[in-house]
């Protein structure tokens, strides 16, 4: 059916036209004046280049872009700030204006920053001029009949949990989300994930509507030669998506993946860990909204800069206030956060835009990581996490005013995968690290291989476009000759960790346990800081234990008191299904969860942290139109956001 587009047209901002005139003169300048390359005589000659630059750029850049694409592609971006200075290297010498080495770079990124300090400076959020870039190539790609049902957005605010959310509203933090959840167009819920509360587990039952045997963020397969499986790394996520895609996942059906584990079953994919080795779909149509505009890409850079200096000053402060719990974050760390919250981010919603802007795609999944960086780091409710919702908010605001200018409309929906909780480290609380507690609870002699390092917790430390792939496979292979000589292994997950003992090819029983080892399960449940633990008993099944109960869970009966009170009404079942599953440890172990602090202790060193149970980690929220059939029974578990998901997007075709 053809439909007549009705929607305006974005005007052209002559405010915003005139800060980036000035601040890309103010920026040559800057360069000049700071001697970094650039050599002006008067500064007359600087407007002047600037307005034949402006020129060249708006009738020239689209096609420039289109020529140079993979180039730009490839170099993540960088070849943008390249293809600028080339034309600044080339006109200047029109008005005596000299550009050589460094300033190639150097001259447009100062110039995107000066502009986009400006812009900030006099609270300019103006975005029509992008928009009609973008719309203008948009316009060459659309199909001549356009489709008659809306499409539909998911944007997912990594880590975000339920109470953080509605607090981060309350504080005006997220005016965009606020005016969503206020209106009649949309309802809130909280959603309850499974015992795994990381994002693998819940991408899988998201895209794929099956988690299935995703034990944790990473576990030991003893069927399988003590090899250990994980929900990052260029080999492993690949092969999860294999085991639990049936071929019928949520983008299946002209669907879009950017920024995700998993992808949901679509080829059409932008930095989707599980198809990224394939190197001709890195290439993708949807990153020309990226690059539409000249000086896009530089102020994405501009972005990226502040956020280090923002990191740099945070961790200064931290440690200046003496914030507890704090952890030491590191150099590494630095880039890490500006590529997830800054770059990684921006990527998403101009690649998101271009796609509404088409207006082909009926559905796209896209992850934004930043939020859950920042608090794994620097805690859930710290300031630095109030920045990044800031953020977030104004990206969900580009996505919904840019519905204005669509050939087709576009539902919303808004939602996380999980939540975090705070809390000081084992290490911190304990004074040793939980792999050197167990170590001491288990004959001197016996060989132990330890994962508990909180880089991976979050696949984004293997998902920046600066990652060594080479060296990340090389790791791995260490690792797994490192696996293959241990008697047993200690594994983390945020509050969750997994004991396996690698003698024993089948899982070990509760008796087996006590008899071979009979100092460890009397030494974990008395640690003050441990929760409870989950064992299998060849007498009573699945058995959850703490210091003054056991937890019968087949019979569901108790003895003494219940080791899963505080821990969620359906935590026995969530325990139970993870029991069942192939490849659960010999013993599961969940931290202690301080209900009045609201405090667990992760094994690993994150302030905030997920992949168990305790606290606000388990709630996430989804944010969908008021429009869409669903239930009101309570949500449990990530593969029924999966059906509910997939059978809403079947009724908006009908």
């Amino acid at each position: 059916m053809e439909i007549i587009n009705e929607k305006p047209t974005p005007k052209r901002s002559l405010k915003r036209s005139l800060i980036v005139f000035i601040g890309n003169v103010l920026g040559i300048y800057l360069i000049s004046f700071l001697g970094l390359g650039v050599e002006v005589s008067y500064f007359d000659d600087i407007i002047m280049l600037v307005l034949l630059i402006s020129l060249i750029n708006s009738l020239f850049w689209p096609l420039l872009t289109r020529i140079a694409m993979p180039f730009l592609v490839l170099t993540f971006g960088v070849g943008a700030l390249i293809l600028n200075g080339l034309l600044l290297h080339i006109f200047a010498p029109l008005f005596d204006i000299e550009i050589k080495g460094a300033a190639i770079i150097l001259a447009p990124l100062a110039m995107a920053i000066v502009s986009t300090i400006i812009s900030s400076l006099i609270t300019i959020d103006d975005d029509s001029s992008y928009y009609r870039s973008v719309l203008r190539d948009a316009e060459k790609k659309r199909k001549n009949n356009i489709k008659d049902y809306p499409g539909v957005i998911i944007v997912e605010v990594d880590g975000l949990a339920y109470e953080v959310l509605c607090e981060a509203v309350e504080r005006g933090e997220m005016p965009t989300v606020k005016k969503m959840i206020e209106s009649d167009d949309y309802n809130l819920r909280m959603w309850e994930t499974d015992l795994s509360s990381q994002t693998g587990a819940s991408q899988a039952g998201i895209l794929h509507g099956n988690n299935e045997g995703i034990v944790a963020f990473r576990w030991v397969e003893k069927s399988n030669g003590n090899e250990m499986m994980q929900c990052s790394g260029i080999s492993n996520v690949p092969e999860l998506e294999h085991r639990i895609s049936d071929g019928n996942g949520l983008l299946v059906d002209n669907g879009a993946s950017r920024s995700n584990l998993f992808s949901g079953d679509t080829d059409n994919v932008i930095f989707t860990f599980s198809k990224i080795t394939n190197f001709k779909k890195l290439y993708n149509k949807a990153w020309y909204s990226v690059f539409s505009n000249p000086s896009n890409f530089a102020r994405i850079i501009a972005l990226f800069l502040g956020d280090i200096i923002r990191e740099i000053w945070s961790q200064i402060s931290h440690s200046i206030k003496n914030i507890r719990p704090r952890i030491k974050r590191g150099i590494i760390y630095i880039p890490t956060r500006a590529a997830t919250n800054v770059f990684m981010r921006e990527i998403n919603t101009a690649t998101l835009i271009g796609d509404m802007m088409v207006g082909d795609i009926d559905v796209a999944y896209s992850t934004y990581l930043g939020y859950d960086e920042i608090a794994h780091h620097s805690g859930v409710r710290d300031s630095d996490a109030w920045f990044a919702l800031r953020e977030m908010d104004k990206q969900i605001k580009h996505l919904t005013d840019a519905n204005k200018y669509c050939p087709r409309d576009y539902q919303f929906v808004i939602q996380s995968d999980h939540g975090q909780t705070n809390g000081a480290t084992f290490t911190q609380r304990y004074g040793k690290t939980f792999e050197d507690f167990v170590k001491s609870l288990l004959p001197e002699d016996m060989t132990m291989f330890a994962k508990m390092t909180s880089n991976d917790d979050h696949f984004a430390a293997d998902y920046t476009p600066f990652a060594r792939k080479d060296k990340k496979i090389k790791k791995e292979e260490k690792e797994q000759k490192e696996l293959s000589d241990s008697e047993v292994i200690v594994l983390a997950s945020g509050n969750l960790a997994m004991i396996y003992l690698t003698q024993w090819s089948k899982r070990l029983t509760y008796e087996e346990l006590n008899n071979y080892f009979p100092e460890l399960i009397p030494g974990l449940i008395n640690n003050e800081y441990i929760g409870f633990i989950l064992v299998k008993s060849q007498e009573h099944g699945d058995l959850a234990i703490g210091k003054n109960g056991k937890y019968y869970l087949d019979s569901d009966k108790i003895e003494g008191e219940n080791p899963l009170e505080g821990f969620g009404d359906n935590i026995a079942r969530h325990l139970k299904r993870t029991s069942s599953f192939e490849h659960t440890p010999d013993i599961l172990v969940n931290s202690f969860y301080d209900k009045e602090a609201d405090e667990v202790c992760a094994f690993e060193e994150l302030v905030g942290s997920h992949g168990g149970a305790g606290g606000d980690q388990s709630k996430p929220f989804i944010l969908y139109p008021s429009s869409w059939n669903v239930s009101d029974d309570e949500i449990i578990g990530a593969e029924n956001i999966y059906k509910l998901l997939k059978e809403n997007l079947a009724e908006l075709k009908k």
